[in-house]
């Protein structure tokens, strides 16, 4: 498994879930807290660096397949998403995994891939209303 990469000499090369964009990815350790780096094109994202093993922990304990849900920061999530939870008050960072204002939204568009390039989830690549799973 490649999936060792992840760093910013080396960030993974990964597809959102529809598959109609590419986007790379890494993880900033020393960023303060530490970071998952997203790159769109220019736009860079970040998001906490824990999301990746909270989302995992969290679709264990749900057991079944969910809803991505991807929204950006200001419009709603919808409810029982992975969006929705990855904003929620009841998470475990009491909120945004989002770590730039303005771009705290698109948890669920960014952050499965990486669970999937980790083989830490399934994640459908439909065009629309994507689900995912713990592995």
């Amino acid at each position: 498994m490649k999936a060792e990469a992840g760093t910013k000499a080396n960030p993974w090369k990964l597809k959102t879930p529809p598959g109609t964009s590419e986007f790379e990815a890494y993880k900033d350790e020393s960023a303060d807290p530490p970071a998952l780096v997203v790159q769109v094109g220019s736009t860079q994202l970040r998001y906490h660096l824990r999301s990746i093993e909270d989302l995992h922990a969290m679709l264990k304990a749900h057991g079944d397949w969910m809803l991505l849900g991807s929204a950006d920061e200001q419009k709603p999530a919808a409810e029982g998403t992975v969006e929705a939870w990855g904003r929620s008050a009841k998470n475990p960072v009491g909120g945004w995994y989002g770590l730039k204002k303005g771009l705290r939204g698109r948890f669920a568009m960014y952050v499965p891939p990486v669970l999937k390039k980790l083989g830490l989830a399934e994640v459908e690549e439909n065009p629309r209303n994507n689900r995912m799973r713990a592995v």
